[in-house]
């Protein structure tokens, strides 16, 4: 059985360090800080999160299941991601189980940190992790409609 994340105050201060060090450019590659407008106050939420890049796409990966980002950037139809001084908009474009599947992989075999809360390995059929995909949203980063 997959683990559920729970946002406590550990996780809180990870997550405000990696807020204050993307907003000055520093941290891992990968990592890019998320904004979006909240669904519900309308106000900009910001949180660290994993761009992955496969076959010339960009992809953002809810491994943690169906979080708050997840539902603001759904409702929104918008997010920026940015890290320093640098910040873009794009559209997330909710992509089906068969377009998620080589995603979910490449996520599982690139950061073991999320390994725990998927019931499926790198490893799995595509059948598996296809239906994982229902736990894991799985968006495509377009640029923005004009």
């Amino acid at each position: 059985m997959a683990k559920t994340m729970r946002f406590g105050l550990g996780r809180r201060l990870l997550n405000g360090v990696m807020r204050f060090l993307l907003q000055r450019g520093k941290g891992p590659p990968f990592l890019f800080l998320l904004s979006v407008r909240g669904r519900k106050t309308g106000l900009i939420r910001s949180t660290p999160v994993a761009v992955m890049e496969l076959d010339g796409q960009r992809w953002l990966v809810a491994p943690y299941g169906r979080v708050d980002w997840v539902r603001n950037a759904r409702a929104a139809g918008e997010v920026t991601v940015s890290r320093g001084a640098r910040s873009e908009s794009l559209q997330p474009t909710e992509v089906g189980p068969a377009e998620a599947v080589p995603v979910l992989r490449k996520c599982l075999k690139d950061f073991r940190v999320v390994r725990p809360y998927f019931d499926v390995t790198a490893d799995s059929s595509d059948e598996a992790i296809a239906a994982e995909a229902a736990r894991h949203p799985v968006f495509r980063l377009d640029p923005p409609f004009d």
